[in-house]
């Protein structure tokens, strides 16, 4: 994969396992946040949490296992991960929600 795109993460998720089971929008835009965050590529930080590969730029890793960066990283692109997109809600003659 060259560029982390959602067509590209979806059909990584379906080369190498046959199925996708997350929202690949999130996993774009949880990628690209928590790479901006910490200075490093989105593709990067993409393998680290589906694959546990290593990210040039951080040591993420102690015997094998995350250390604490590495748990950070990952707390850091769930949060981003399950962050709820908020629109701007009005409300009609009826008090109906409109979304602006």
């Amino acid at each position: 994969m060259q560029y982390l795109t959602k067509n590209n993460i979806n059909n990584y998720l379906l080369n190498t396992y046959g199925y996708n089971k997350h929202d690949t929008n999130k996993l774009l835009k949880a990628s690209r946040e928590t790479a901006k965050q910490y200075k490093v590529k989105a593709k990067d930080i993409f393998f680290f949490m589906i694959e546990n590969k290593k990210v040039n730029g951080l040591f993420l890793f102690e015997y094998g296992f995350n250390n604490r960066q590495g748990r950070e990283v990952k707390n850091t692109f769930e949060s981003y991960y399950n962050e709820v997109e908020t629109s701007h809600f009005s409300f009609d003659e009826e008090g109906n929600n409109v979304v602006i």
